[in-house]
């Protein structure tokens, strides 16, 4: 199927009778009243029948054989597009010159909150032709998403959950980075300016993968505690892409998409001030018919969200780019693993084919909890996974990025957890160089001999764990195993297995 005879059967919704042409985001909340329960804080809180990406539901035509049956569910949703009464919203994604694409979305007016949460993500268009497409039309009586990713287009099937819309579009823009020469990244990025251990003034720029509900977003968007002249600021939270110049593209300039379940205050305050004002959407969070809010309780799903505002959050720069990517964090939640490691160019590039984490709800929820690997933290990779790895290795030698692992769950049996305070004091402390490191045989990783700040020698692993020795052998092999795998991805890589 090529571009120009799909793009002429979509709507021209300048002209189309069937289509209100992108509406302000107060009309937006008004044609979205029905189904609106209003918060204690005034925002707006919506429950959807899908409350998770259906990601066994999912095809792109590059990796998966296309049936007719495929072909026939794309037509239906470009069909449908005829008759049915649409809300089209054009926003702009990414402000890099060479990462900026249009991206225009379809929906039913009756799921008009659908659209007015993922306006609310990306910033105005500014009148440019679409580059991206999608149509999503809950109603359809087959769950399925089919991405055209050389044409730009998705047609999102019997899903009314949010996070389709978006990753729809996102997904392709980590496709055209590729296409570039870059790499597409499901990473958040942050600029950190901090005293050295010489007291000079140095900036770092640090980017976090790791999948959803991880702690991407709390690492990210954490100020650190710092105080000027010193200070750390947020450029992007979901996905950023990672140009062959060493500069980090970002690609939403409005808001965040982020999880709220045990969203604390405490822990973390500017997320959660973000999420109680009044410009939030919340999604699937329990609220009770008198607009209390309850962030603790999975009522609905533990993958509960809340779309908030850049604005609010005083960690969020300006800029949604990073100039250069100094710095990069593979968060895991392995009970292996230790609070930090150091990483050379090979590990590195291992760290991003395993993606070890924990599953959660954001991804499958009847896996939640379970050990799950995801090449590159990125569940949204178009094309050879093991190509990726390769693609990474190459940046990051070239670029002379320092990589590290960071573990932000606990450690062997429970017995330690690693908290936000002490995941910010070592980022905090990489960001200053101050961190002192050792080569340990036992671990066969380069880890702290001293943070300051922080007393490592109660974050040992192999002090928390019975039979280490026998429990790191058996992950080796089974890492080993599981980069087998990948026919593309170079043997350096895979001899390089920590």
């Amino acid at each position: 199927m090529e571009s120009r005879p799909l793009v002429r059967q979509l709507p021209d919704p300048a002209t189309a009778p069937n289509v209100r042409y992108d509406p302000s985001l107060e009309e937006l909340r008004e044609l979205a009243a029905p189904d609106e329960t209003t918060t204690e804080f005034g925002s707006p809180s919506y429950v959807s029948e899908f409350r998770s990406r259906s990601a066994d539901r999912t095809k792109n035509a590059v990796d998966d054989e296309f049936t007719d049956r495929d072909h026939a569910l794309i037509d239906e949703a470009v069909d449908s597009t005829d008759d049915t009464e649409l809300l089209c919203v054009d926003r702009l994604m990414g402000r890099h010159p060479e990462a900026s694409f249009c991206c225009r979305l379809f929906v039913p007016v009756d799921h008009a909150r659908i659209a007015y949460a993922w306006a609310k993500l990306f910033e105005p268009s500014d009148g440019r032709d679409p580059d991206l497409y999608t149509v999503q039309l809950p109603d359809h009586d087959e769950t399925a998403i089919r991405v055209l990713p050389d044409i730009g287009f998705t047609a999102v099937l019997g899903s009314d959950y949010t996070g389709e819309a978006k990753k729809s579009f996102l997904r392709l823009f980590m496709y055209r980075i590729k296409q570039q020469g870059g790499l597409g990244l499901h990473a958040g990025s942050k600029r950190v300016r901090v005293r050295d251990a010489d007291g000079d003034l140095r900036t770092v720029g640090q980017v976090f993968m790791g999948l959803s509900a991880t702690g991407k977003s709390t690492l990210t968007s954490h100020g650190c505690w710092l105080e000027e002249p010193e200070g750390a600021s947020m450029r992007q939270d979901d996905v950023c892409g990672l140009l062959s110049d060493g500069s980090v593209a970002g690609s939403e300039g409005e808001g965040l998409f982020i999880k709220t379940i045990g969203l604390d205050e405490a822990e973390q305050p500017e997320l959660y001030a973000a999420a109680t004002d009044e410009s939030a959407i919340l999604e699937n969070v329990a609220v009770d018919d008198d607009g209390t809010v309850r962030f603790d309780e999975d009522r609905y799903t533990s993958n509960s969200r809340a779309i908030i505002q850049r604005d609010e959050l005083e960690s969020a720069d300006e800029e949604i780019d990073l100039g250069r990517m100094d710095q990069v964090f593979f968060i895991t939640r392995n009970p292996l693993m230790p609070p930090v490691a150091k990483l050379d160019e090979e590990q590195a590039a291992v760290a991003f084919m395993l993606g070890e984490s924990i599953q959660t709800s954001a991804g499958d929820p009847s896996r939640a909890g379970e050990s799950i690997r995801v090449v590159g933290t990125n569940p949204f990779i178009i094309g050879p996974e093991g190509e990726e790895g390769n693609i990474f290795h190459e940046l990051i030698d070239i670029l002379d990025v320092d990589c590290y692992v960071i573990n932000t769950g606990y450690l062997g049996d429970r017995s330690a957890d690693i908290g936000v305070t002490e995941s910010v004091t070592i980022l905090t402390e990489a960001a200053r160089g101050t961190i002192e490191w050792t080569h340990d045989e036992r671990m066969g990783l380069t880890i702290p001999e001293s943070i300051p700040g922080l007393d490592v020698d109660d974050y040992y692993v192999p002090d928390h764990v019975d039979n280490y020795d026998a429990a790191l052998a058996d992950l080796r092999a089974d890492r080993r195993e599981y980069l087998a795998q990948f026919d593309t991805l170079r043997k350096v890589i895979r001899d390089a297995v920590y």
